[in-house]
């Protein structure tokens, strides 16, 4: 079993920026990718960023060049630093984490992106 909390979340006005967490325990050496997932009103959800094990990340285009996913090792957190928000970016964020086939799932933060 894997364990996720995020963090980090909030209200920020477009243009700005946040920084989600994701503390993660349990079986975290079973782990070979972790991603970020948002979800917004009305809407499925998508697939924000992932990083690998090794640590090759990709993005989803709408937020390449905006977000950044990273991993600390030392204390097994995983991040989502997010710039240039826009009102487009409101939605919950969810970590993720998979072992093999199984998906691990917080239980998500809230980013509202208004003026």
């Amino acid at each position: 079993q894997v364990q996720l909390v995020e963090s980090g979340g909030g209200l920020v006005q477009p243009g700005g920026s946040l920084r989600l967490s994701c503390a993660a325990s349990g079986r975290i050496f079973s782990i070979s990718i972790w991603a970020w997932y948002r979800q917004a009103p009305g809407k499925e959800r998508e697939l924000v960023a992932g990083i690998t094990r090794g640590g090759t990340a990709n993005y989803q285009g709408s937020v390449k060049g905006r977000f950044t996913i990273s991993r600390n090792n030392l204390d097994n957190t995983v991040y989502l630093q997010m710039n240039s928000l826009k009102l487009e970016d409101t939605a919950v964020y969810y970590c993720a984490a998979y072992e093999g086939t199984m998906a691990y799932w917080g239980k998500g933060t809230l980013v509202t992106v208004s003026s």
